[in-house]
């Protein structure tokens, strides 16, 4: 008797042993019919798995995350059929799940083109209407070895001989296709049905740069029509607002080969920069910041100490000057504690926040370089509050308000947490981390946060909470971060005296909001698509004439508005009104104020919004009046 424990805690009994997807067909038709897999003792299964002793078991659906994981991994492999029957000297590689689809990667002796990636769609969904079963095999490592070379799969029969020889080996076979796979896959490839192949790209073997360029096909694959097509339609706003893009159209910012993942601001750009970074100086100043500015560049040893020379090497810039090594400064941390540590500390001193604008460079490799996303030069929003154990709580309540607040003024209401706890591999006894993880578990449920745990993705040095924002287009950025670390202090001989006298190391939270402002102002304008809220806005009003009779009147309504403390420019060219009003309407600007003759007899002002709503003739006191209105609301919706 085979006792089958389902997620309700019903227990279903069989006299022989059961497949999984006979337990689904004994629940019901539907069921069976929805049925992708299985969870068997907390182990993902195909449907075809036999149980053969009692055992708890979900059925997966594509309603489950897990489930649609499935279907997209089963989608690369139906990939790599099609091209194999469309293409049979192509070699196939690896095909993982990604997020919102999957890849494959091949070796062909020409690239693919887009008619080929039509010919390929075209015939996997022909593979999907032909409902080929899928099949589990298993061989031994030895056997899968010369199966795969014995095809000429080179790659195949390389992944394999660098599994260990004890592992069984296992193969999922559909028609004459067969592959190398882990499992679980759909039962059937009539199971896919909603699917499209995205693009082609290079990719190394292995990811070394020192391989072979291989090909790799992007697809996305969903349970449901509907869900491909909002994902497309995003993909599609995405795209309009690609933050490189308008960057060039709104003259912000660009790049260039001659400095590699390094940003040349322009005059509109730095205007954001600098409200960000005063907005976040005074919100600093009001929690009793310190603000400090430490070297760029700083001897080896230093970074020895910190372990960043042994654990960080690759990534950092390095020269070396009358025979010292020197490294340009990745990150901000150690620069920060030798400012601690300069005189003696009292536990009276604590806590003690340092704050810094840091200027940090890392030498990311160039494939992963992405516009303002992802880059080599960099300025964080950084801090380091040195305390006690028995502030931990306190300084983290008081992080989550500021945080909560910056996150708001920009327009991301919607946060999600994670709290990261203690990975296998860490420093400390398990009672100080026990604490730590108390302090800021107690933090977020007293703020009242919805949270998600991390178990075992903390730092080795401590526990760690995330923060991400959910922009407009429901895309999620990891951007705040509290660390705390027991490690670096220690390390770099941080130290103060207690109430009884005796020298202890102090706690180091390591905290970000924006995390690098570079990021953080390309997630803006795409959130935005742009179009800055007026607090933000590089121009927040252009002043027009109509004709030249009205030069005068524009010039001393754009003046007052500037000694106001606004940002405006007043467009006196000898172009039509329609002309202009369109061409700043490309630029985004919040306001428009049009001056003809009938509002310079009446000493008011034509308003536009960004939006092209005519909001009629104003005083100018009731515009000032209106726009500091807009200003004062940030990114808040009122």
């Amino acid at each position: 008797m085979v006792n089958i424990k389902l997620p309700d805690s019903s227990v279903r009994s069989f006299e022989n042993p059961v497949t999984v997807g006979e337990v689904a067909a004994s629940i019901g038709a539907g069921l069976a019919k929805a049925a992708l897999a299985g969870r068997v003792d907390g182990k993902l299964v195909d449907l075809s798995h036999r149980i053969a002793q009692d055992a708890e078991l979900s059925i997966i659906t594509d309603r489950n995350s897990e489930g649609l994981e499935i279907l997209r991994h089963s989608t690369s492999h139906l990939l790599a059929h099609a091209v194999k029957e469309l293409f049979p000297d192509a070699q196939v590689t690896i095909g993982p799940v990604i997020e919102d689809g999957y890849y494959y990667d091949f070796s062909y002796k020409r690239p693919f083109t887009p008619e080929d990636l039509a010919a390929i769609e075209k015939r996997m969904a022909e593979i999907v209407k032909r409902d080929v079963k899928v099949e589990r095999q298993e061989m031994s490592r030895d056997e899968a070895v010369q199966f795969f070379a014995g095809m000429g799969e080179k790659y195949k029969a390389e992944i394999i001989a660098s599994i260990p020889s004890n592992e069984p080996i296992s193969l999922y076979k559909q028609d004459n296709f067969i592959d190398l796979c882990r499992g679980p896959h759909v039962p059937s490839t009539g199971k896919l049905k909603v699917f499209k192949l995205m693009k082609v790209a290079g990719a190394y073997w292995r990811g070394n740069s020192r391989n072979e360029m291989l090909q790799r096909i992007y697809g996305t694959a969903w349970s449901k029509k509907e869900e491909q097509d909002q994902y497309l339609h995003r993909l599609e706003e995405a795209e309009k607002r690609d933050h490189r893009k308008l960057g060039r159209q709104l003259d912000l910012f660009h790049m260039q080969d001659e400095a590699p993942g390094m940003v040349f601001w322009h005059a509109n750009g730095w205007v954001i920069w600098q409200v960000i970074e005063q907005y976040m100086r005074g919100l600093l100043t009001e929690a009793n910041y310190s603000e400090v500015k430490t070297p760029q560049v700083m001897d080896r040893v230093l970074w020895e100490r910190s372990g960043h020379w042994e654990n960080y090497r690759e990534y950092m810039f390095t020269t070396e000057s009358e025979k010292r090594d020197y490294a340009v400064k990745p990150m901000n941390c150690p620069g920060h504690v030798q400012i601690f540590n300069q005189g003696v500390k009292s536990y009276r001193d604590l806590p003690l926040r340092i704050a810094e604008f840091g200027s940090c460079h890392r030498n990311e490799p160039s494939g992963a370089l992405h516009g303002l996303m992802r880059v080599r030069g960099f300025v964080q929003d950084d801090a380091h509050i040195f305390c006690t154990e028995e502030q931990i709580q306190g300084e983290a309540g008081a992080f989550i308000d500021l945080l909560r607040k910056v996150y708001a003024d920009f327009g991301f209401e919607q946060i999600l947490i994670k709290l990261s706890t203690r990975p296998e591999k860490r420093i400390g006894d398990d009672a100080v981390w026990d604490r730590a993880e108390a302090a800021l578990k107690d933090t977020l449920d007293t703020k009242g946060m919805e949270w998600e745990l991390n178990p075992g993705e903390g730092a080795f040095y401590g526990p760690k909470i995330e923060f991400s924002l959910k922009d407009s287009l429901g895309r999620v950025w990891q951007c705040g971060t509290l660390q705390l670390d027991f490690a670096l202090p220690a390390r770099l001989g941080a130290e103060y005296v207690a109430e009884d006298n005796t020298r202890r190391i102090p706690v180091m939270l390591h905290r970000a909001i924006l995390g690098s402002l570079e990021r953080f102002i390309g997630i803006l304008i795409e959130h935005y698509a742009g179009a800055m809220p007026a607090w933000l806005a590089p121009v927040q009003a252009v002043v027009m004439n109509i004709s030249e009779a009205q030069s005068g009147p524009v010039a001393e309504v754009a003046e007052t508005l500037k000694k106001a403390g606004f940002r405006v420019v007043a467009d006196l060219r000898n172009e039509k009104i329609s002309y202009k009003i369109r061409e700043h309407s490309l630029q985004k600007l919040p306001f428009q104020l049009v001056i003809g003759d009938k509002e310079v007899a009446a000493q008011q002002v034509a308003v536009r919004s960004r939006k092209g709503e005519d909001l009629g003739q104003m005083p100018l006191d009731a515009f000032l009046s209106l726009l500091s209105s807009e200003i004062a609301k940030k990114g808040r919706v009122v």
